[in-house]
């Protein structure tokens, strides 16, 4: 049984992942961390009988005997987080988004230097991945893009870490990069990531959906993924608590690695 922590446990994916790490034979949930647990409201509103509950991730860390830690945290929490957690030698499932190249750089040489793995997906939606496989191939042949993403207007970074990943694998994969139609930067074209313009909306009522135009003489092909419930990210979730321990690398990004 390998024992998980669940960060951030008491937000919509941090409780969907507590459930779901409950539901698995091999796995157990070993411990929850939110800061709503600094008080009895926090704690009775997570209703599962038996799980040690602590408002600071130090606190979990000092008490329990941890191998993996799933964070659904904040962008502001989140590397700190990751770094207390590779110190203490426990391997590191991250589903929150908006740490720097830098950061990422820091957590791949705090991984290597304490023995332990950290694995980062922008999406753990499986068709989430494969519409970013499928950019690729379209890409070579099809290289104008627009990616337009919407996500509920709870959530805290714009564009969304799939966007962007989805943006860098494009990029990677053209072989030519065609000009951005309009001013680069004007407002009306969104983000310019990687030479794509990425729009982000945030409304109440979405949960996470992403599509990719593609355009060529004379045609247009369009790539959209839907995530209508949160649960469409556990089969992802669960893969990556199973599989952390045994990567290649210190740190591994993209889901599309383990599959």
């Amino acid at each position: 049984m390998t024992r998980v922590l669940v960060n951030g446990a008491l937000g919509k994916m941090g409780r969907t992942t507590c459930d779901a790490i409950r539901a698995e034979d091999d796995l157990t949930l070993a411990a929850a961390v939110d800061t709503a647990f600094a008080d009895a409201g926090g704690r009775d509103a997570f209703g599962i009988e038996g799980v040690p509950l602590y408002a600071t991730l130090a606190e979990c860390l000092e008490h329990e005997q941890i191998e993996t830690a799933v964070d659904f945290t904040t962008p502001s929490a989140v590397f700190d987080n990751v770094m207390a957690c590779l110190a203490a030698k426990v391997n590191c499932v991250v589903g929150t988004t908006g740490m720097s190249p830098s950061q990422l750089s820091e957590i791949e040489a705090a991984a290597a230097a304490n023995g332990s793995k950290c694995f980062l997906a922008p999406n753990f939606a499986i068709g989430a991945v494969l519409m970013m496989e499928a950019s690729q191939i379209i890409a070579r042949h099809m290289p104008n893009c627009e990616i337009v993403e919407l996500h509920h207007d709870q959530k805290l970074d714009a564009p969304s870490g799939t966007s962007l990943r989805t943006a860098e694998l494009i990029a990677g994969a053209r072989e030519s990069e065609p000009p951005v139609p309009g001013p680069d930067g004007s407002p009306a074209r969104g983000v310019i990531h990687e030479g794509i313009p990425i729009h982000s909306v945030r409304l109440p009522g979405l949960v996470a959906h992403q599509e990719v135009i593609f355009g060529g003489m004379g045609q247009t092909l369009s790539l959209r993924h839907d995530s209508i419930s949160r649960e469409s990210f556990m089969p992802g979730v669960v893969l990556a608590v199973r599989k952390v321990a045994g990567m290649d690398g210190d740190l591994v990004v993209g889901l599309e690695k383990l599959l």
